[in-house]
């Protein structure tokens, strides 16, 4: 497992923003937006490409394009839906499936109980979006789902990490190369609720309201 912590004053100052408990939820769904953007500028640094002429005003020249199969955004439900914009903004020829999967406040374990998926994820380069990786458990469980389906190639989103969640994430897939984790900033430590702390709450509650 790879990790990158994007280290940029930008992204600094959108997440203090973000961890601020007075920002509404409109802000803060504006501000995740903005801070996604940055973060898949790095995300998406490994992101397959194919020489491709093309003809400016002046001469022929040559430059590249995204390779086939495209890549496809996994957004985690319900909060991952925050990111999506950000994500495909900078990746709009990009496909998008969907994972919806929970965790059980008790355990800590995360079950699958939706999706919209390929079947067939064979030679596909996946991002997963998720605001929070706190336990890991949620993500550990994504990230094999589309390993299982075929995919080669995985770089999960986060906008904070806890550093027992990316052990339990670097324990799982130590000897997978191809799998990576980019994130905002790495906090302190997990609270016996399993939230990050400082961190910036529940973010699915402070994107889209308490349902």
């Amino acid at each position: 497992m790879r990790l990158s912590v994007i280290d940029h004053p930008l992204v600094a100052h959108k997440l203090t923003a973000l961890r601020d408990a007075s920002t509404d939820s409109p802000t803060f769904r504006r501000l995740a937006d903005e801070l996604v953007t940055l973060l898949a500028y790095e995300a998406t640094r490994e992101v397959r490409v194919e020489p491709h002429p093309v003809r400016t005003p002046v001469a022929p020249t040559t430059g590249v394009r995204l390779t086939s199969p495209k890549p496809i955004v996994v957004p985690i439900l319900r909060a991952g839906l925050g990111m999506l914009d950000g994500m495909v903004r900078l990746l709009p020829t990009a496909e998008v499936g969907f994972l919806g999967m929970i965790r059980d406040e008790t355990t800590l374990q995360a079950t699958t109980y939706a999706n919209r998926l390929p079947d067939d994820l064979s030679g596909r380069q996946c991002y997963v979006l998720d605001p929070m990786l706190a336990t890991g458990g949620t993500l550990v469980a994504a990230v094999r789902y589309l390993l299982d389906r075929g995919a080669d190639d995985v770089t999960a989103l986060c906008l904070l990490a806890a550093p027992e969640g990316l052990e339990v994430v670097r324990s799982a897939f130590d000897e997978h190369a191809h799998v990576s984790v980019v994130t905002a900033a790495v906090d302190e430590r997990l609270d016996e609720q399993g939230y990050i702390v400082p961190g910036l709450g529940d973010a699915g509650d402070r994107l889209y309201g308490v349902v």
